[in-house]
């Protein structure tokens, strides 16, 4: 029988057992700490199209500061502010396509996951780079949604200068086309007239006049740096022609742009109202929550929007969205993913550079077929 230890005897034994040598026991078991997490920048692809006559694209610029040691907003906005200030974009900003009066109206919005704040525009004329003022509605107010003159005036008092008109050559003889092919139709009953404005726009697109990407336009930014820091921000026109007055998702938290600084980001382009009536982007960072990975996220919610689209008007032969609809996500552990309603592609830069790759895709083919 073994002989019981007193106290004393248990203290001294146990204190042996800690001062002797780690050999005598194997090696001692090592701690492991977590990996920095690689930055990586994703966008819509016109994010590593266009350059405004500079030598970097918006995700170029955008990961070269944040790794360079800059805020992780500052570094997404001034990305797309190259976007926005390019003419020859024509669903961002400057140049951006008008609305049915031939006025660029612009919306906006961003999310600081750390600082857990976030500030947008809506229906804001005259102002090329709409990302700085919902920055500055972020920073200096205690809102998160300005519009209209509002908006303006906003922008005006932080030292904007306010143009007249917005429109390039480019964006101003495109209006002009879809006027001239319209005007027959405005004595049309409200429904009709709006099928027939829609139907000129395809007609548009099908004949080479606008990029299928640009009838809805939009760029969406998002970026995390080594330390785990999430944000992200969306900027567009809107919709090509658009009533005036109308306002798409970009601007609206949840829908164009959602942030959790624990979870992840999740933005888009495309059909707003869409996006709108799903609340697409929140429901993605949900997902992801859950456990979701990014890619997985975006289809689940894809799935959910295409069961919810049951309008005729906006189901093709197949009984399928007749529109385009694009996420773009990354998680708190720098996983990111492209995901779209079809084939399409989008922008994403890391330490490797800056790329333009497919997205997944819930459908083949296009929204047409």
């Amino acid at each position: 029988m073994s002989k019981k230890l007193n106290r004393r005897e248990f203290v001294q034994a146990s204190a042996a057992v800690a001062a002797a040598p780690a050999a005598l026991f194997g090696q001692a078991p090592t701690m492991m700490t977590p990996k920095s997490i690689k930055p990586v920048v994703v966008s819509s692809n016109n994010g590593n199209k266009f350059k405004n006559g500079g030598a970097k694209t918006c995700v170029e610029t955008a990961f070269a500061m944040m790794t360079g040691g800059a805020d992780v907003l500052d570094a997404l906005i001034a990305g797309v502010n190259i976007v926005e200030l390019d003419p020859t974009d024509d669903s961002v900003g400057y140049g951006g396509l008008p609305n049915a009066e031939g006025i660029v109206q612009l919306d906006s919005c961003c999310m600081h996951g750390p600082k857990k704040r976030a500030g947008g525009v809506a229906e804001i004329e005259g102002v090329r780079t709409p990302s700085k003022v919902a920055q500055l509605v972020m920073d200096e107010t205690d809102h998160h949604l300005l519009v209209g003159k509002g908006a303006q005036d906003f922008a005006r008092g932080m030292g904007f200068k306010i143009e007249d008109d917005l429109n390039t050559e480019n964006s101003r003889k495109k209006w002009l086309e879809w006027k001239r092919r319209t005007d027959p139709l405005h004595y049309l009953s409200p429904k009709d007239r709006q099928q027939a404005y829609h139907r000129v726009a395809m007609e548009m697109i099908a004949e080479g006049w606008v990029d299928p990407d640009h009838y809805y336009g939009t760029i969406n930014c998002d970026g995390i740096n080594a330390k785990g820091e999430i944000c992200g921000v969306t900027t567009t026109s809107g919709l090509a022609w658009k009533i005036p007055g109308r306002a798409g998702d970009s601007p609206i938290l949840g829908a164009g742009l959602y942030v959790d600084g624990e979870v992840g980001a999740a933005g888009s382009t495309g059909r707003g109202e869409a996006n709108l009536y799903n609340l697409s982007s929140f429901m993605i960072v949900e997902e992801m929550r859950r456990g979701a990975h990014p890619k997985d996220a975006a289809i689940t919610v894809l799935k959910r929007i295409a069961k919810n689209t049951i309008e005729k008007r906006l189901l093709n032969g197949k009984g399928q969205p007749n529109f385009g609809l694009n996420f773009y996500v990354l998680n708190a552990r720098g996983e990111h993913a492209g995901v779209a309603m079809y084939e399409s592609t989008y922008a994403v830069c890391t330490e490797n550079g800056p790329q333009t790759v497919k997205t997944d895709a819930l459908y083949a083919g296009s929204a047409t077929d």
